[in-house]
């Protein structure tokens, strides 16, 4: 029977294994779930599967270069202390360079590494450190000058907040730089072009009524909405932002001068939108002795 992409991605998100893996399975049990789970355990993934609905909220973010080319991979741990892992990191390290050939997260799964998928490597470190592992998120980005930084670094090229800076022109030092700014200010965009429009209308339906409730006529309420709404696009563009390292000067300035042009941003910090769940530890071990 034909595999659909969504049994396809019911399995992957059910179980924690690769793409590839989950339409194998499917393929091999004429797309019955439960089996198609079995044949998994099977082909030794099934301890990898078991720890999938385990929170993965912790890790590291590794970044790269190669050519034109760089990269931010975030890879996700259940505990910090897995993160400060050799074994972890040189996982992290490993998927990181796979993702230099890969066009997205998806393709990344299925990247070589080592002679082996990338979705495979990381099902093994699960069965052998014991927690759940991700590869949750990655990022490229091409230019003539390209940087990377890591902030809370755990290693060489790879910590808790990941970021590149493409630059037309220039020179590897200012886009260092700017590497930093945006690890520090977390830039919603690179300009007023590129934002989310929703994130505008929403800032600009705020400030409206706020400026309504000064109970100015209509005319006067719009030239308030222009003047804040300029700052607000000051404060979460990239380009518009004051420099860091110069807040006399805004970044898009500092590149100028450096005979530069910001094309293009990522920032990846470890764990930015997962929910985490919180536990009294306390209680637990009160709990376990019975108390």
């Amino acid at each position: 029977m034909a595999i659909t992409a969504k049994q396809v991605k019911e399995l992957r998100d059910s179980s924690g294994v690769g793409m590839m893996d989950a339409k194998k399975a499917l393929t091999a049990t004429d797309g019955d779930m439960e089996a198609a789970v079995d044949w998994l355990r099977t082909k030794g993934l099934a301890k990898a599967a078991k720890k999938s609905d385990r929170t993965a909220a912790e890790g590291l973010v590794g970044v790269a270069v190669k050519g034109n080319v760089a990269v931010a991979v975030e890879v996700n741990s259940e505990t910090d202390f897995v993160a400060k892992n050799a074994e972890f990191q040189e996982l992290v390290a490993g998927v990181t360079t796979a993702a230099l050939g890969a066009s997205d997260v998806e393709a990344l799964q299925e990247a070589d590494m080592g002679g082996k998928t990338v979705s495979v490597v990381v099902g093994e470190k699960i069965v052998t450190i014991g927690e759940n592992m991700t590869v949750r998120r990655m990022a490229k980005l091409e230019g003539d000058v390209l940087a990377t930084y890591v902030h809370n670094a755990a290693a060489p090229n790879m910590g808790q907040i990941g970021v590149l800076v493409a630059l037309k022109g220039g020179n590897e030092e200012i886009a260092k730089q700017i590497c930093m700014h945006v690890a520090a200010t977390n830039p919603a965009s690179l300009n007023e072009n590129d934002i989310d429009p929703a994130m505008v209308e929403r800032e600009k339906n705020v400030l409206t009524e706020q400026a309504r409730e000064s109970g100015k006529p209509e005319n006067i309420i719009e030239n308030m909405i222009k003047g804040r709404m300029r700052k607000f696009f000051e404060e979460v563009t990239l380009v518009n932002q004051k420099f860091v390292i110069n807040p006399d000067i805004t970044v898009a300035q500092a590149a100028k001068e450096a005979g530069a042009e910001v094309t293009g941003f990522v920032r990846l910090a470890v764990g930015e939108g997962i929910e985490k769940k919180v536990e009294d530890f306390a209680a637990e071990v009160a709990k376990t002795m019975g108390g």
